[in-house]
């Protein structure tokens, strides 16, 4: 269900909606321009990637005329190898790839702070693990099994609220291959997650779901709008089966009093990763604050986030959760 806001923020009965089911699609939130930035970014570093590959012999054909929306299908349906090196380019080993100054820009955006505040309050904590999603179609790794969110975090914060904020940065819709939504499933608790799913992703077997709640929700939004979701949402992302590439950017937010690891820097010495950022709810990735009235000076500029990143990159500390393998 697409809903409009108004004066930036959700409004009381629209925040009542979000706990009650779980999500709320709003379909204002940016204007299409806002996001033209990224996209131009993610273009300029499509075409960077290709012209690498056709310098090293690997790529003959790299269609230089070819749109945004569909590029890297060509590319990817010329040689898979090809098409993979250039997701990878765009999307990292983990935890979010490109971290160009328009991707920042896009995680503190102030419309975007704006809805969230309506959610966590004032005091918002970002976390760095981010995903840049380019679901080419036909291309099954695009399609992310059901899930949570907590699935994925550490079991202390399955009582707190992280918002995931899914942006598209085309029209998400049905026929590319938008998210599906369980309403009402989120207060069930953390569902039981098998490791081994597409791309190696976790998954919640189709017994495992609620089956006494509404119908699942077809999670379509406009360029601009935004699908916010609790952690403990479930959710999966369907197969992309028109003729262009549905890309998206999600993103977590939280308030300054969820357990993070603001502030903390991980001590390479450890095997294991510095015991001191355990606190976060998914230590992998570096946690940074992104508003706050309380404390103004403790918000993170662009050269902050990147060194935070950096900081934590090389580590390679396991996820929180450990689940059982699928059989």
């Amino acid at each position: 269900m697409l809903m409009r806001i108004e004066s930036g923020r959700l409004s009381e009965e629209q925040v009542a909606f979000f706990k009650a089911e779980g999500y709320f699609i709003a379909e204002n939130v940016f204007d299409p321009v806002d996001l033209e930035p990224l996209r131009q970014d993610l273009e300029k570093e499509i075409g960077l990637k290709i012209d690498e590959l056709a310098r090293d012999g690997r790529i003959k054909k790299t269609y230089p005329e070819e749109a945004f929306e569909q590029r890297l299908t060509r590319i990817y349906h010329d040689n898979k190898e090809n098409g993979e090196a250039v997701m990878r380019h765009l999307e990292g080993e983990r935890g979010g790839g490109y971290q160009g100054r328009s991707m920042f820009d896009l995680i503190t955006h102030p419309k975007l702070l704006e809805v969230v505040s309506s959610l966590v309050g004032p005091e918002i904590v970002a976390s760095s693990a981010y995903r840049i999603r380019p679901k080419v179609p036909g291309i099954g790794r695009g399609d992310v099994p059901w899930h949570q969110d907590s699935g994925y975090f550490a079991a202390h914060c399955d009582k707190h609220l992280i918002v995931t904020c899914w942006i598209p940065l085309v029209n998400a819709t049905a026929e590319n291959g938008c998210m599906e939504i369980l309403p009402k499933s989120h207060e069930r608790g953390i569902l039981e997650h098998h490791s081994g799913g597409n791309s190696g992703l976790l998954v919640i077997k189709d017994e495992d779901l609620p089956s006494d709640v509404p119908q699942k929700i077809v999670a379509e939004c406009p360029l601009g709008g935004v699908v916010l979701m609790t952690n403990m949402a479930p959710h999966c992302s369907t197969p992309n089966v028109s003729d262009t590439i549905r890309w998206s950017v999600d993103l977590r937010f939280q308030s300054a009093g969820i357990p993070s690891n603001v502030g903390l820097w991980p001590n390479e010495s450890e095997e294991d990763g510095d015991a001191n950022v355990q606190i976060a709810c998914y230590p992998p990735e570096a946690d940074f604050v992104v508003r706050s009235e309380a404390e103004p000076d403790s918000v993170v500029d662009y050269e902050g986030f990147t060194v935070r990143r950096a900081a934590y990159e090389p580590l390679g500390i396991k996820g929180p959760r450990s689940w059982t393998p699928v059989a």
